[in-house]
C-alpha cells in the first residue's frame, strides 16, 4: 500500500539561524508549538551545543559546516518508518557529496557518512509520538565542510575541504541537500523502501569485510553482510546475527 502524499516540500521554508544551542532542539520546539510543519528546514551558522548519537556532542566551528535540521512527516511511511528516515537522509547526503567526491563514500550503519575510514558527517533522528504512534521526526544532519583540523578526540573525522582542497558555501550546500532530501523522501513514500534499501546497501561501510563489534562486554569479529528491511545490521560469525540500533559498538577496524 502506497503512503499518502505530503503537500509541503522539504526546504520550504528554509530558515537561517545565526546561533543556536542545537538545531534539533530548536526544530523540535517549533514543531511542538505548532509553529512549523513537514518540510521546515533550520540551518545554523553556529551551533554551540550540538547533539550527537547516544548523548555525544557534535562539535563544529562557526560558519564552516553544514548544520541542518528538517521536520519530516512519518505517517506516510507504512513500514520501518525509523529506518526509512535513516535510509533516505543518509542517501540524500550521498547524493549531495557524490558530484564533489566521486569515490569512496560510505554509509556506516546506521547513520554516519564516511569517506574511506573517516567520518565526514552524521545524522541524528528524534521522533514525536502521539497516542503511541510516531507522527513526526526531526532529522538533524551535520556535515564537515570547511574544517581545517579536528581535536584529538575526533581524529577519525574529515572535512570536504580536507578531501578536495577546496572551500564550499555551507548554506548553498544545505539548500541543495533539501532538494535531495525531498526527492529521496518522495521515493521512499512511493516505493516503500525497496529501491532505497538496495542503494543503502550499495554504500554500506565495510560490506563483505571483517570488523570488530562489541555487544555488552563481548568483542568478536564479524563479517558485514547487509542491512535488512527492519534496519538491522546482518553479520556472520559462524552463524548469522541480526543487530538493532544501539545493540553493538564498532571498534577499531
Amino acid at each position: 500500500m502506497l503512503g499518502l502524499p505530503v503537500k509541503t516540500t522539504i526546504g520550504e521554508p528554509f530558515i537561517e539561524l545565526s546561533a543556536v544551542n542545537s538545531t534539533n532542539i530548536y526544530a523540535m520546539s517549533q514543531l511542538q508549538a505548532n509553529l512549523a510543519e513537514h518540510g521546515a528546514a533550520f540551518f545554523a551558522h553556529h551551533q554551540f551545543d550540538g547533539k550527537g548519537q547516544r548523548g555525544k556532542k557534535w562539535q563544529a566551528s562557526p560558519s564552516k559546516n553544514l548544520i541542518l535540521s528538517v521536520i519530516i512527516n512519518i505517517k506516510p511511511l507504512a513500514s520501518s518508518p525509523i529506518f526509512g528516515l535513516h535510509c533516505f537522509s543518509a542517501l540524500a547526503c550521498i547524493d549531495l557529496l557524490k558530484p564533489i567526491i566521486p569515490d569512496e563514500l560510505y554509509i556506516k550503519w546506521p547513520n554516519d557518512i564516511y569517506w574511506r575510514d573517516r567520518k565526514a558527517g552524521g545524522i541524528l533522528i528524534e521522533t514525536i509520538v502521539r497516542e503511541g504512534i510516531p507522527q513526526f521526526a526531526v532529522v538533524g544532519i551535520g556535515l564537515n565542510i570547511n574544517e581545517d583540523s579536528f581535536p584529538e578526540i575526533t581524529k577519525k573525522a574529515v572535512s570536504i575541504k580536507q578531501i578536495t582542497g577546496k572551500e564550499y558555501e555551507p548554506v548553498e550546500l544545505a539548500k541543495k541537500l533539501c532538494v535531495f532530501l525531498n526527492d529521496r523522501y518522495t521515493s521512499l513514500v512511493v516505493d516503500n523502501m525497496h529501491q532505497q534499501l538496495e542503494a543503502f546497501n550499495s554504500y554500506l561501510f565495510k560490506r563483505n569485510e571483517m570488523v570488530k563489534l562489541k555487544k555488552n562486554n563481548a568483542i568478536a569479529n564479524y563479517l558485514i553482510k547487509e542491512v535488512n528491511t527492519r534496519g538491522e545490521l546482518v553479520v556472520e560469525a559462524g552463524i548469522t546475527h541480526h543487530f538493532q540500533f544501539g545493540e553493538v559498538e564498532w571498534l577499531t577496524y
